[in-house]
């Protein structure tokens, strides 16, 4: 046998894991976005394109894609701003614990969400922490609405992203050239000037690519906008499961599943072009 054909054999188990996990269950949503919704709200073989011509026609899908776009955006742009300092530490930092820090960073990862999201709740709610503490030092006399609203639901989706856009930063920092911000601090630059033109330039790339993560795991979220969000914040994910579960209409929902899908696949061609234009 040659070494072609034993790498090609080694491949075969994981192609066909994908191929029953992903590839198969994919087809099956294409073929129920063709079929239609009976009156008894059963699942009709219809092979039209009637019930894409629904959704598409209501309202109310706009109204999904501006919450889930504006909902991505905001919890995006937080979220790098919080990781970026973060991941420039741990990339230039020296300390023996480094290895450690860097584990405590993305530990949120290896914690189920919905633990995190009712953590969320115990810190933002009417009684938790931070009203308790505002109103015991006499910041607010009335506590603020943290939960159950889009405010909620941008911070724990945030905090959510954040372990993975640290990563994605951290691998692509590896552009930085430490030289250059010395020379220009040699040049008598301020380390503020320094890191203005010569630092947040450099790590524009690998701000696209985590950019890019932190968008399509927001537009994927369901957990957080529905614990956070407590039936008041519409997104797409929401709607395709409620329409799965709730309602049992698989029609519409596999129609809105592709339509995600689609927009997912163009935000991360999109990040991947402007990632690739910025490290030219």
């Amino acid at each position: 046998m040659t070494g072609t054909a034993r790498l090609k054999l080694l491949v075969l188990p994981a192609a066909l894991f994908v191929l029953a996990v992903y590839v198969w269950p994919t087809l099956g949503l294409f073929r129920n976005a063709f079929h239609e919704t009976g009156p008894t709200g059963a699942m009709i073989e219809a092979w039209s394109l009637k019930t894409a011509q629904e959704v598409f026609s209501d309202g109310f899908t706009f109204e999904l894609t501006l919450n889930s776009l504006w909902l991505s955006l905001s919890a995006t742009l937080s979220a790098l701003m919080l990781s970026y300092p973060v991941a420039l530490f741990l990339f230039r930092t020296n300390s023996r614990f480094r290895g450690l820090l860097a584990v405590i960073a993305i530990m949120p990862m290896l914690i189920s969400g919905v633990v995190r999201v009712f953590g969320w709740l115990a810190i933002l709610g009417d009684r938790g922490l931070v009203n308790t503490l505002a109103q015991s030092l006499g910041l607010i006399s009335t506590p603020l609405k943290l939960v159950f609203n889009w405010t909620g639901v941008t911070i724990g989706l945030a905090e959510s992203i954040m372990p993975y856009m640290i990563l994605a930063l951290l691998a692509g920092f590896g552009q930085l050239d430490r030289t250059l911000e010395e020379a220009s601090r040699s040049l008598g630059a301020s380390p503020v000037r320094t890191f203005w033109r010569v630092t947040l330039p450099l790590s524009l790339p690998a701000l696209a690519l985590a950019a890019g993560l932190g968008f399509v795991l927001s537009m994927s979220a369901y957990i957080t906008p529905k614990l956070l969000g407590g039936g008041r914040v519409f997104v797409l994910a929401t709607e395709i499961f409620e329409q799965a579960t709730t309602n049992t209409n698989w029609p519409v929902a596999s129609v809105l599943a592709i339509y995600t899908l689609v927009l997912l696949l163009l935000l991360l061609v999109a990040s991947n072009i402007a990632a690739r234009g910025l490290q030219r």
